[in-house]
């Protein structure tokens, strides 16, 4: 009589890690443009990108969000490049979380 052994291996699954957007304050971008921006790139409701914004304004920066590698990569770009279209010096960096 045959016996049937089932091996099963542990797999180790590891969560991504995750970075944060992270908005910098400067002189020369309006707060309605920092507004557009949480609005329009990060998915913010009105209500929280003016808080955020205020965060930005009087604590030099903020997080936006937190993401995996890629999509935070894509955030910082989609601000830099809405930032570069209107002629602000909007920056957006990506640290890891």
């Amino acid at each position: 009589m045959a016996t049937e052994f089932e091996t099963f291996e542990e797999i180790k699954i590891e969560e991504p890690k995750m970075y944060k957007v992270i908005l910098l304050n400067d002189d020369y971008s309006t707060m309605d443009f920092v507004i557009e921006v949480l609005m329009k790139v990060f998915r913010k409701s009105l209500e929280e990108s003016t808080v955020i914004m205020l965060n930005i304004h009087n604590n030099g920066k903020e997080v936006c969000g937190v993401y995996t590698h890629e999509i935070a990569l894509t955030k910082s770009a989609q601000v830099r490049n809405m930032a570069r279209a209107r002629n602000f010096p909007l920056k957006a960096i990506v640290q890891e979380d």
